[in-house]
């Protein structure tokens, strides 16, 4: 059963990392590092406003910076002008989430890297949410849930924090220790389970997602994710009706959408896989799950050479920094200057 939580605080789900969105699929597990210097910091610096350009009042921000391939996240929040900031960013690709309380949501795929900073290596960022642009589940949660005991609240919050420090070990003991008070706590086995994913061990994800659904059925976050650890193990069947679940249940969700296309792609079902991938580019142009490159390979299959040229340059154009620029512009050039 799940309930309105209609409460003035800022929900537990807007107050931990939106780990759904850290999960790929199995094109994408291998060099997930950015190209540049290895020691480069950047600054982000970005503006939250509503559509008509004011900040949003009675209401404070909070933002989100997650690793998109590494057990690592940042918080922040807004000041009463809308400007939040994020220091010492190492290069990558991070999902940005911003969580207006009961007011407004985005989720964003962002890139950190030398060609899109200034001479200071500072990023600046703007966006403008639309007051009621959130989920409508986004105050619901399962009677389990309200239930949970403050201790295993209090683990959780401290696994979080170990995370931002990069101590990955002890925010797994914390997140041992929060479901352990409470086993029916299903933020904390997602966290486990996501921890897991961007450490490249897929089986134990699979088995906190799964842990986390025998807790609640109906959540959305270990469902979407199970989808993603299936693919990354070669389970395609299996996963495939898991990522249609999730596409009906979040049509608004690019992730969804792209773990869709990719699950349709490793099955050979080319025509299917297109429309969720078109749709996850749409959503998110920038995705980290790099559906430009999905829909190249299939638009290769057919011998569509503008397509292709058309999405590799697409991507190299949101991801210039990427560790898979240089062998997409290396494709680029081989196609539109074929031997002979």
């Amino acid at each position: 059963m799940r309930v309105n939580l209609a409460v003035a605080e800022i929900p537990m789900r807007a107050l931990r990392p939106y780990i759904q969105l850290l999960l790929l699929g199995p094109v994408f597990v291998l060099g997930l590092f950015f190209n540049g210097a290895a020691q480069s910091k950047y600054e982000v610096i970005g503006k939250v406003l509503q559509s008509d350009g004011k900040p949003f009042t009675g209401a404070v921000a909070v933002v989100f910076l997650e690793s998109a391939f590494s057990p690592f996240a940042m918080r922040s929040f807004a000041d009463r002008s809308g400007q939040f900031k994020f220091k010492n960013v190492s290069p990558g690709t991070y999902n940005l989430v911003i969580h207006v309380p009961r007011r407004a949501e985005l989720r964003k795929t962002i890139e950190v890297g030398p060609s899109l900073a200034d001479s200071k290596n500072k990023i600046t960022l703007a966006f403008q949410l639309e007051p009621g642009s959130i989920s409508e589940d986004a105050h619901l949660i399962s009677t389990a849930q309200l239930s949970l005991p403050a201790e295993a609240k209090k683990q959780y919050w401290k696994a979080q924090d170990r995370l931002e420090k990069r101590d990955v070990e002890g925010a797994i003991a914390e997140l041992k220790k929060a479901v352990r008070i409470a086993p029916q706590f299903v933020e904390a086995w997602n966290f486990l389970g996501t921890i897991a994913y961007t450490s490249r061990r897929y089986r134990d994800a699979e088995t906190y997602f799964r842990q986390a659904l025998e807790q609640d059925a109906d959540a959305y976050s270990p469902l979407v994710n199970l989808g993603g650890a299936l693919l990354s193990l070669g389970r395609f069947d299996e996963a495939l009706p898991l990522n249609q679940r999730a596409v009906s249940m979040r049509p608004d969700d690019p992730l969804a959408h792209s773990q869709l296309g990719q699950n349709y792609y490793f099955l050979g079902r080319y025509d299917d896989a297109e429309p969720p991938l078109r749709r996850a580019k749409a959503l998110d142009p920038g995705h980290f799950t790099f559906p430009q490159i999905v829909l190249a390979a299939i638009y290769e299959r057919r011998n569509d050479m503008p397509s292709v040229i058309r999405e590799l340059e697409d991507f190299l154009q949101r991801h210039p920094d990427s560790d898979r620029a240089d062998p997409m512009r290396i494709k680029l050039k081989q196609i539109k200057n074929p031997p002979g």
